[in-house]
């Protein structure tokens, strides 16, 4: 039979997919990057708010899979900010001539498998069906931006953004009446910059969140210089994690110690700032009277920082720690001690409506200027849901997903031969240092694809009770922890109508990468290889 017009297609033009490209263009496949975006960087290309930056620190949210990148890249934040990554990333794309192979502008609208000749047919909004014999979806797990239907959405005639499709030119708030909806970690990163050059900020919050302090800074030439010099041993330390984060994790159980020793060892994680929280102690995940330790303490914070008790009583979270994903703050708290900030709690009293001048919320209407929709994102689903995928006879992928994600170790379906997703519903993802984890799905989809060529297979489809096992595995896992006690969007909360599923798998990375090995050891066990 006549072969496609590529060997595989990749949807997506962030770390995922650049990655992905280079690995198979490496291997002799003939790849093609499909790109909605007109830039490569993914999240990284769309998120442009102001204090957008990553929570994990910059020396590990990067590539491990060349060491001379390693070396030449230098990182000038402990934490970088959206424009240093995303001048990361071109320099990737540029470095290893990645967008000679990539379309940009091009939203893929829908991939359709045609079974008589083994081979995804892929189609854009420019209309052009495009053959291939595998499509990998590099989408990533936050990238469809969510706004929620409020009454009289359309009224309001000031300006609005959303932080997920934040525009490119500067946007200024000099002078300006602003309300923020949403109190993430978007809008934990933007509020205090945006409070800082508006005339008055109106924060509207539905639900308190968990937020630790970055303290952020200048990264010391010599600690990168030191970690440069031994960088294997820091990307191994992070690979033994169930985070994959280089970070000291508590063996201790907080109930076993004494008060004294818990408020020294969380006094010293707040000193140290970013996600060492997590690890405090052993039980702070699992049980509910070792986790309250973490919030009452976070919750002082709270109380020291912000002057006026009432409102710092409105900003303290009330939920289980680490159900929602922890934020990290620069000057978050503090800002609501600016007199030019007001903090409106909606979760007792809804929104009502946007009018024409604002927003409108038990009676009363706060006039504005510009409003930000800090509203997150439709994730890990979102995005392969607004495709329209259909595998064996026909069958959509949205249908297939009607009552929660279904995938075997989040990277293939049944049903959809030769569709492979990059850090899906299923595996760690979003639970994890997202570079490292998306280098593992890459190298084990590459090594796929080379042993399907290799063994003269053309089709590789996960079984329906490989499948069914591995999801009722993640859910099991799931409900072992704390995480499910509250809404998040891990469980899809935020989106009205979306099945209540905890999408991610909380078992940890280094047990995910073992099972995956072991799965290729059994001769890709769970998989039917044709």
């Amino acid at each position: 039979m006549e072969r496609p017009a590529f060997d595989a297609i990749i949807v997506g033009a962030g770390f995922a997919g650049l990655y992905m490209l280079h690995r198979l263009r490496r291997m002799g496949f003939r790849a093609l990057v499909l790109e909605a975006g007109s830039g490569v960087g993914g999240t990284w290309y769309w998120n442009r708010y102001p204090g957008a930056r990553c929570d994990i620190e910059s020396m590990q949210y990067s590539y491990q899979f060349d060491e001379a990148l390693q070396q030449e890249w230098d990182w000038t934040e402990r934490y970088a900010a959206q424009p240093e990554i995303l001048r990361y990333a071109e320099h990737v794309a540029e470095r290893f001539d990645l967008k000679r192979d990539i379309r940009f502008d091009a939203r893929v609208t829908s991939a359709v498998f045609d079974e008589a000749a083994a081979e995804w047919i892929v189609t854009t909004e420019a209309g052009d069906p495009l053959r291939a014999g595998f499509v990998i979806m590099a989408t990533g797990c936050i990238s469809t931006a969510n706004t929620p239907a409020f009454p009289s959405g359309d009224n309001f005639a000031g300006v609005r953004y959303h932080t997920g499709r934040w525009p490119h030119e500067k946007v200024s708030f000099k002078d300006k009446r602003v309300g923020v909806i949403g109190t993430g970690s978007s809008a934990v990163q933007a509020i205090p910059l945006i409070a800082e050059e508006a005339d008055h900020l109106t924060v509207f919050q539905r639900t308190a969140n968990y937020s630790v302090p970055a303290h952020n800074g200048p990264l010391d030439p010599e600690v990168q210089r030191r970690i440069k010099a031994d960088y294997p041993a820091l990307r191994q330390r992070a690979s033994k994690t169930r985070a994959c984060i280089d970070l000291v994790f508590g063996t201790k159980k907080a109930l076993e110690v004494s008060a004294e020793e818990r408020q020294r060892e969380y006094e010293a994680r707040w000193a140290m700032g970013g996600f060492g929280f997590t690890g405090a102690f052993a039980d702070i995940p699992l049980d509910l009277e070792a986790n309250r330790t973490v919030q009452d303490f976070i919750r002082g914070k709270i109380r020291e920082i912000v002057h006026d008790p009432e409102i710092a009583q409105r900003l303290s979270p009330t939920n289980t720690f680490g159900c929602k994903r922890l934020c990290v703050d620069t000057n978050y708290f503090a800002t609501y001690n600016r007199p030019n900030v007001t903090l409106v709690d909606v979760s007792a009293t809804p929104i009502e409506a946007l009018t024409s001048s604002g927003v409108k919320v038990g009676g009363r209407d706060y006039a504005l200027d510009a409003l930000v929709f800090a509203t997150g994102f439709d994730a890990m689903t979102g995005t392969l849901n607004r495709i329209d995928i259909r595998g064996r006879d026909g069958a959509k992928l949205k249908d297939k997903w009607e009552d929660g994600p279904r995938t075997y170790l989040g990277l293939g379906m049944a049903g959809f031969p030769n569709l492979f997703t990059v850090t899906g519903p299923g595996s760690p993802s979003v639970l994890t240092n997202m570079l490292p984890t998306i280098e593992q799905h890459v190298e084990w989809i590459a090594d796929c694809l080379a042993h399907l060529r290799s063994n003269g297979f053309r089709t590789i489809e996960a079984a329906r009770e490989a499948e069914d096992a591995w999801v009722d595995h993640t859910a099991e896992v799931a409900g072992t922890t704390l995480r499910v006690t509250c809404n998040s969007w891990y469980l899809g909360s935020n989106i009205a109508g979306k099945p209540r599923v905890f999408m991610p798998y909380v078992g940890g990375f280094p047990a995910y990468v073992q099972k995956c090995q072991e799965v290729v050891a059994k001769g890709y066990d769970g998989f039917r290889l044709s």
